[in-house]
């Protein structure tokens, strides 16, 4: 393992908690979910995709400095993303709405790797991926697929291209079909039950 690797790593486990104990208290918290929780399986879900977001970064755009700084960036919204959705079942629009100006001016300079020339695929991902889940979704009511998933799927087409948010998105999915099943099983979930879709968005990126 590369040293900056290792060293990103580290900082990301630490991100990772660090957000998880951030996201006990912002943003604003109600009846439903109080601030103040204790670290809970959590503050360790948090912790290790943290670790593991940081620490492939070099590993995948090497000396890249522009990739790194831009998609390291994106990760630590992401990570902040995925407390705050696990804490309180929200994706703010602090984290996602900033990233669509930077993702489109990076794909449009063409300076992003992960889109290159297919300018046209990661805009068309950007806007139909977001589409085709959350129309289908609006007669199930708030909470189905929120608006904070489809600012973060704009976020993920732009950055990923259109194979690699096309696909990352799919792994969401049925990363998140998988679990549900296990929670309805063991019925730890009942039918009627909510869970939000960003964290398995997130882990799709």
């Amino acid at each position: 393992m590369e040293p900056l690797s290792l060293v990103l790593g580290v900082a990301g486990a630490v991100l990772g908690v660090v957000a998880d104990r951030f996201a006990t208290r912002w943003p604003a918290h109600d009846e439903e979910h109080p601030p103040g929780r204790k670290a809970d399986w959590r503050t360790v879900v948090c912790g290790v995709i943290g670790a593991v977001a940081l620490g492939v970064l070099p590993l995948r755009f090497g000396g890249d400095v522009l990739a790194l700084a831009v998609f390291g960036a994106w990760f630590v919204t992401l990570i902040v993303g995925l407390a705050t959705d696990l804490d309180q079942r929200m994706l703010p629009d602090e984290l996602t709405l900033p990233v669509i100006p930077v993702a489109l001016l990076y794909a449009v300079s063409g300076l992003n790797p992960l889109v290159g020339g297919g300018l046209v695929l990661a805009i068309a991902a950007a806007v139909l991926i977001p589409a085709v889940l959350y129309l289908p979704s609006i007669p199930f009511g708030a909470g189905a697929f929120g608006m904070g998933d489809v600012k973060l799927l704009v976020g993920v087409g732009l950055l990923l291209g259109g194979d690699r948010a096309l696909g990352g998105t799919l792994f969401g999915l049925i990363l998140a079909g998988v679990v549900l099943a296990v929670l309805l099983v063991t019925r730890r979930i009942g039918r009627k039950s909510y869970v939000p879709f960003g964290p398995f968005l997130i882990l799709g990126a």
